[in-house]
């Protein structure tokens, strides 16, 4: 009788988990099978998903007083460069089985002499560095190798709040581990990690080594790069971040094709439709889009008549609901690219038909002002980066690997506002400031949406 007894109640438990299963959205069929399983996706999907493995040469800091030229004298001491070997683990996705590419975050290979990849069956290959973008921190490897799996990539503007998704990577170095869960949220900005952000939120969990790595929807198809995690431990709190497909979709070609990404200029900049400015402008409060705060004479949206004060509601038949939005898409617009934009103005809707020109920048090799610097190229910020705002001053545009600047600190991407306390507008001022000899340095610095400081004697 016991015995029966527990056989009803395993029967009605697995009933009841059968039912909720159902109720919650989840496939009621894949591939045939009566109780929903992931296993037959990931089958096709993971040999796809490779880990990945880098080494560098980073040097050590050592005590000031070893570099002061009066204790090397008094003490006849000779300053030796000490360095140590440092590993970094992340994921890869292949792409393109016949060419070898991989996508990955440029965050897991940044600064690596050597990069090696695993794939799914146990192989190790050398990979090559194809080219990286640190703006939307994506980078691109190329492996050769036969027999090679790529997942197909889906369009990441059909995606939809509760969608259900995969995570497949290699946490913490551990191997390939598949996580899945739904997306929380899209369309995500302003949290610092990059200067280009149109995240997918998602609650699969994902941890350190998964950067790099797959999002995929229940059809086995690439939805986005798992890039980064929302946590006050460093572990998974259910919040966690991919760059969408699209995204990382053009930014892989522009690399494949260039070795860079050589982005457009609209020449404008503009903020977020507030409800206050909407009923200023005669809008529903409720409207969505971005306001223009200037224009850059000469530009392309002088030329086309852009003016302060529309408010630029679609591009290229696409929303735009606000500032990031439209910065996202005119700096991954390649430059000579016609674009459309629906504006309001004066109680009504225009259109206005601009052509993204290339982005007027200057360079400075500051390697050759300062030895600490070695490695290092700076250029004038964009005249239309909205995401930088009122910030002034200049971006490290390349950081070679290796190099002094690379050891001190300084990454691509980073945005210089100070040195020796004393504010710079373009590469010139910085030229004027390291010519007059110093030695000792004080670099003020801006990185995502963190400031730091950089001390060099």
């Amino acid at each position: 009788m016991q015995l029966v007894r527990k056989i009803s109640i395993a029967i009605f438990s697995l009933v009841v988990l059968i039912s909720s299963s159902a109720y919650a959205g989840l496939p009621v069929e894949v591939n045939g099978s009566k109780l929903p399983s992931l296993s037959p996706v990931l089958k096709k999907s993971s040999p796809a998903v490779v880990n990945i493995f880098t080494r560098s040469t980073v040097q050590i800091q050592q005590n000031p007083l070893v570099n002061d030229p009066f204790f090397q004298k008094f003490f006849n001491l000779r300053p030796k460069m000490r360095k140590r070997q440092s590993q970094n683990l992340g994921s890869g996705v292949i792409v393109d089985a016949n060419n070898g590419y991989i996508i990955t975050n440029n965050h897991v290979i940044d600064k690596a002499d050597i990069i090696s990849v695993t794939l799914k069956d146990g192989r190790k290959l050398d990979a090559k560095l194809v080219g990286t973008d640190p703006d939307t921190d994506i980078a691109v490897l190329k492996v050769e190798a036969k027999g090679l799996t790529a997942l197909p990539m889906a369009n990441s503007e059909n995606l939809e709040v509760g969608d259900f998704v995969i995570a497949i990577g290699n946490p913490f170095g551990l191997g390939q581990t598949v996580t899945s869960g739904i997306i929380s949220a899209l369309g995500r900005s302003g949290l610092g990690i990059g200067r280009y952000e149109d995240y997918i939120q998602t609650d699969a969990s994902i941890n350190p080594g998964n950067s790099g790595g797959a999002l995929i929807d229940l059809r086995g198809r690439l939805i986005g790069i798992n890039n980064a995690i929302y946590s006050r431990s460093g572990g998974n709190i259910g919040i966690g971040f991919a760059i969408p497909m699209n995204m990382a979709r053009d930014v892989m070609n522009q690399l494949i094709e260039n070795g860079n990404v050589q982005r457009g200029r609209l020449g404008a900049q503009a903020q977020d439709l507030t409800p206050d400015l909407a009923q200023a402008f005669s809008l529903n409060p409720q409207t969505q889009g971005a306001v223009v705060v200037k224009v850059i004479p000469n530009s392309p949206a002088h030329n086309a008549g852009l003016q302060l004060g529309d408010v630029v509601r679609t591009l290229n038949g696409q929303k735009v609901e606000g500032a990031d939005d439209l910065h996202n898409a005119i700096g991954l617009l390649r430059v000579g690219t016609v674009v459309t934009m629906t504006v309001f103005r004066d109680g009504r809707e225009r259109t206005i038909r601009a052509r993204i020109a290339k982005t007027k920048r200057s360079h400075l090799d500051v390697g050759k002002l300062h030895h600490r610097l070695q490695g290092a190229i700076v250029s004038n910020l964009a005249d239309d980066h909205a995401a930088f705002g009122k910030i002034e001053g200049v971006v490290v545009s390349k950081i070679k690997r290796g190099s002094q600047a690379a050891k001190i600190g300084l990454r691509a991407g980073d945005i210089i506002t100070k040195i020796n306390k004393r504010k710079i507008q373009s590469p010139t001022d910085v030229k004027k400031l390291l010519s007059n000899g110093k030695r000792r340095l004080l670099l003020n610095l801006v990185r995502g949406r963190s400031s730091m400081q950089i001390y060099l004697q």
